[in-house]
């Protein structure tokens, strides 16, 4: 009769023994990570992940030589999610200073590329003039700006759009924001995502701005945003990455009035699980990538879920430039503080 409460206690002691080893082998794992992590000082905040080709080009924009730009969007051809990604890095330092493109057009006057990169830097240039701040509290000078750069853009959206590809969306997709800061109606919006959808149906970065568009912050609603982003991730190709699309659009209704418990609801769980499987399966090159990364661990480490959490950290450490930490005055501060807490809870073994 004694043998029984002796088994019970072998096959328990067995259990605790092998739950002791295995919290013991995460928390060495989390240990070996965290080495190797970088401090808020040390993040990149101008990009999501490492890109030589678009460091060295805007290198040598800086020494104003166009020609690395150039080349690298040739390089690029029909792969129209480098070449929408490659004319934002360029348009951005011609916002700052558009010596060098001048010298582009001037040498190349009916350059594709240059066409378009002067047109989405002076989108780049109308959002800056405008500032972040709220519509009521901008001065008239700033109004006034913005909404003439943005004319202007319109204008050399419709040159780039008429020596592009034919195929080619990223004269149409890069409108977007145009449409945004001129208050386009519906049905204006709806035309243009024809034209983008026609020529390039599963674009990352196409998403990401009509994303922006039929959110309640800007011109649409929770629901519309919702629709929007379930319908195109439903339709879309494993891979394609478009399943961030609901996880962000849940993020940017519910993140700041939500309870903790919600990142654990079969319904949010349900979208990091599949947003998880779409990086997964995506190429091992597409740009965006990292950019869903970062959202992963922000919404894994918000659910508990360390480990998973810092995997991704692990992957994206070094570069900030993603949502959600780009939403945040201090995205470095943000991203490590999140990193962090992922990286404690792995080592506690939860």
């Amino acid at each position: 009769m004694r043998i029984l409460p002796l088994v019970v206690l072998a096959v328990m002691l067995f259990f605790w023994l092998r739950k002791r080893r295995r919290a013991a082998q995460v928390s060495r794992a989390a240990a070996v990570a965290g080495a190797h992590l970088l401090p808020p000082e040390r993040q990149n905040t101008d990009r999501a992940c490492p890109d030589p080709e678009a460091d060295a080009v805007t290198a040598a924009l800086a020494r104003g030589d166009w020609q690395p730009a150039a080349q690298a969007l040739a390089a690029a051809g029909t792969d129209w999610e480098r070449r929408s990604y490659l004319v934002g890095v360029v348009a951005r330092r011609a916002a700052e200073d558009d010596s060098w493109l001048r010298a582009w057009q001037a040498a190349r006057p009916d350059d594709p590329d240059a066409a378009v990169v002067d047109a989405d830097a002076k989108v780049t240039l109308a959002w800056e003039i405008r500032g972040s701040g709220w519509a009521k509290n901008l001065t008239g000078e700033q109004i006034e700006g913005f909404f003439r750069v943005l004319r202007e853009a319109r204008e050399d959206f419709a040159r780039a759009a008429s020596l592009a590809h034919p195929q080619d969306p990223t004269p149409y997709l890069l409108q977007i924001p145009l449409y945004m800061g001129l208050n386009a109606p519906h049905e204006a919006m709806r035309e243009l995502w024809a034209e983008v959808a026609s020529r390039a149906p599963y674009h990352y970065e196409a998403h990401w701005y009509a994303l922006q568009y039929w959110c309640e912050k800007w011109h649409g609603s929770e629901e519309l945003a919702r629709d929007f982003a379930a319908k195109e991730a439903a339709a879309a190709p494993a891979g394609s990455l478009l399943t961030m699309f609901p996880l962000l659009s849940w993020f940017e209704h519910h993140h700041d009035k939500a309870p903790d418990e919600a990142y654990g609801w079969l319904e949010v769980r349900q979208l990091v699980d599949a947003a998880l499987a779409d990086v997964a399966a995506a190429r091992p090159d597409h740009p965006r990538t990292a950019e869903v990364r970062h959202l992963l661990a922000y919404f894994l480490t918000e659910a508990g879920r360390y480990e998973e959490a810092v995997e991704q950290f692990q992957r994206v450490d070094g570069y900030v430039e993603a949502a959600p930490w780009r939403y945040s005055g201090k995205p470095a501060q943000m991203f490590c503080q999140y990193r962090d807490k992922a990286l404690r809870g792995s080592l506690s073994g939860r």
